[in-house]
């Protein structure tokens, strides 16, 4: 069976973390390398200040496992997350990656699959919701970006902790999708499948009418038990939930 796409999101690759980018380099050369196309959507980076950071070696590495995939003739979409939605043109361009604007829709198999990091559609959490607001204006990142790429990664740091403390504070109900706003997505795009990631809740939703959501999981290799996993659409349409080992979920 072919398979025509691969779905991943929130691995938060970070240098501290090697064995998850270990995991990562696995699943492009084993699983990627036989898909038509793979999608990427969003948080693949624990954090992104900058395409002037792409010589850092741990970025260099990933940058270019990615773009071994793509030159084997793999075709590999990139949806911004809330941790690296300053990637550009530049690191595009470098791993050989298409940039999408979301909501994304695409004819998968036979269906109509609606592709979104799933931020945007946290809309209980107003505070978050300002702040994504604010940091995805063009006029906020241009001037972010003309700071030394130091002082950026400083700035980044301290949100990240900021990011920690709030998160402590807040309910599981705040910090995922709605349904007002997942059914909104449904009816504007005219889709019966959502994929998203951003929550780190892993499921399959069923919502009605033949519309189904599938929530893609965050890695973490190091945990216990593993947390990590995939999802892929076939050439008949059936699409598959899978384990960080690859293994079928449903």
């Amino acid at each position: 069976m072919t398979v025509l796409a691969l779905f991943i999101s929130d691995l938060h690759l970070q240098p501290s973390h090697p064995h998850n980018a270990e995991a990562f380099h696995r699943f492009l050369a084993e699983r990627a390398m036989g898909a038509q196309s793979l999608y990427l959507l969003g948080d693949l980076f624990e954090y992104w200040a900058g395409d002037d950071d792409i010589a850092e070696p741990f970025n260099q590495s990933i940058i270019a496992a990615i773009r071994a995939v793509s030159d084997a003739g793999v075709k590999v979409y990139w949806i911004a997350g809330n941790r690296d939605f300053l990637v550009g043109s530049a690191f595009a361009e470098a791993a050989g990656v298409t940039l999408l604007q979301e909501p994304h829709v695409a004819d998968i198999g036979g269906r109509r699959v609606t592709l979104v990091h799933g931020d945007a559609e946290c809309t209980l959490d107003t505070k978050y919701m300002e702040f994504r607001a604010q940091v995805r204006h063009p006029a906020w990142q241009q001037q972010f970006l003309s700071m030394p790429l130091a002082q950026r990664k400083a700035i980044i740091a301290g949100l990240r902790e900021g990011s920690k403390e709030a998160h402590g504070t807040k309910s599981y109900e705040i910090m995922d999708v709605t349904p007002e706003a997942v059914g909104a997505l449904f009816v504007r795009t005219g889709s019966d499948v959502i994929i998203h990631g951003h929550t780190h809740r892993p499921a399959l939703h069923d919502h009605g009418d033949g519309r189904r959501r599938f929530v893609l999981p965050d890695w973490e290799v190091d945990a216990h038990p593993p947390r990590g996993g995939w999802i892929s659409i076939d050439s008949d349409g059936v699409i598959r939930r899978h384990g960080v080992d690859g293994e079928v979920l449903d």
